[in-house]
């Protein structure tokens, strides 16, 4: 798949060529798991996988989206004077809300376009699709109309598509690192302050593979809501003696000598998992700098561990690609990454071990979970942009 295909497509809807093109990725964060709201680190990284569109502006107020993804909607019409949520418009809400959103934060759109999109993120890998689409518009509306949006409000403009348009009530680290993403680069981020620094991940001779365990993931909402709660109730507690704002201000030590005011057992294990995995991510920062991409791999099993045993957000398919993982030759670490109790997890992997590990793991999985896994090979690439005409998918 190239943009030539787009373009043809584009010949075939619209009847012209379009003018300019636009790539927005994925996302996959690489160690931080449930520390976001905790007041921690996360460490994600954009990757290859992503999704490109081809525009040409109109000389009226209509907007007309084509997603390749969803040939069976049609082209989806819209007007620069009509923005507000509407459920049949599917999957189109997304850019419609960013349009909206960029159109009320004072930028011109004098004019409507013509929009052919085509993803390759893997569907309901929980690689971040949805903010994909939006920064991919925002950068499509800045190019397309030079407005010259600085690119950190156009990572808050999409949080709040996703927020206020959608109803989804996500934190900012997709958007962040779809609109932020830096080849061979991961980034930490401080999601309550927004400060982040890059760190170099050289993995010349591994890639990053992606394990989907292909089960639903109904549980993870409401235990999310639950873990927050046990997260809060333990804060509160310490609390008591500390003054802190968040669990992730916390360093080990001080963890350890005043874990004892939280009286519950396992309120006290989740509180653990928060501020040994927010201190793993500033680890990461650490060894990455220093090259050390081996140290990343055990601090990503540490991680599946503590999400494992502390916070218990993994379950059986999980554990079982991550175990079969850690025991096949030529990998650096593995772990679940996301909210867990389903979707993804990721690993490290030797090139020459690739297509022996997607077997082995594969049918490991399969023997045990009754059903098959998905495997996709990542790079970490640059985030959302405009890209040539001719520039191959």
């Amino acid at each position: 798949m190239n943009i030539t295909t787009l373009n043809k497509v584009f010949l075939d809807m619209f009847h012209v060529l379009p003018r300019q093109a636009f790539f927005a990725p994925g996302r996959i964060n690489l160690i931080g798991e449930h520390t976001d709201y905790n007041g921690g680190h996360v460490f994600p990284c954009a990757i290859t996988y992503g999704t490109y569109a081809v525009a040409r502006k109109r000389e009226d107020r209509v907007i007309r989206l084509y997603s390749m993804n969803f040939s069976e909607k049609g082209i989806i019409e819209l007007s620069l004077d009509e923005l507000d949520y509407d459920k049949n418009d599917n999957w189109a809400n997304y850019p419609k809300g960013m349009i909206r959103y960029v159109k009320e934060a004072g930028y011109e759109i004098p004019m409507g376009f013509d929009c052919v999109i085509q993803g390759n993120i893997p569907n309901g890998a929980g690689l971040s699709s949805s903010a994909s689409i939006e920064l991919l518009t925002g950068v499509l509306l800045d190019g397309l109309f030079e407005l010259g949006i600085p690119r950190l409000d156009l990572i808050k403009l999409g949080k709040k598509v996703e927020n206020e348009f959608i109803g989804v009530n996500s934190g900012i680290m997709d958007q962040f690192a779809i609109g932020m993403g830096l080849k061979d680069a991961g980034i930490l981020l401080d999601c309550q302050t927004l400060k982040f620094e890059y760190a170099p991940v050289n993995l010349e001779n591994q890639k990053i593979l992606i394990m989907n365990t292909n089960k639903r993931r109904e549980l993870a909402d409401s235990k999310y809501n639950e873990r927050r709660a046990e997260c809060e109730a333990a804060l509160a507690q310490l609390q008591q003696k500390l003054s802190i704002d968040a669990l992730g201000q916390l360093s080990e030590e001080e963890f350890n000598e005043n874990q004892t005011l939280i009286t519950n057992e396992t309120v006290r294990k989740r509180a653990k998992h928060a501020v040994y995995e927010n201190i793993r991510t500033l680890k990461a920062l650490k060894e990455l700098k220093a090259g050390n991409v081996e140290a990343l791999g055990q601090l990503m099993n540490q991680s599946h561990i503590s999400l494992r045993d502390d916070y218990e957000v993994t379950g059986v398919e999980l554990d079982t690609l991550v175990e079969a993982a850690w025991n096949h030759p030529g990998v650096l670490g593995a772990r679940m990454t996301g909210a867990g109790f389903g979707g993804c997890a990721i690993a490290i992997v030797a090139n020459e071990e690739v297509e022996n590990f997607i077997a082995n793991v594969g049918v490991a999985y399969l023997d045990k979970i009754g059903y098959e896994a998905d495997f996709y090979v990542a790079s970490i690439g640059d985030g959302a942009k405009e890209i040539e005409m001719e520039e191959a998918l």
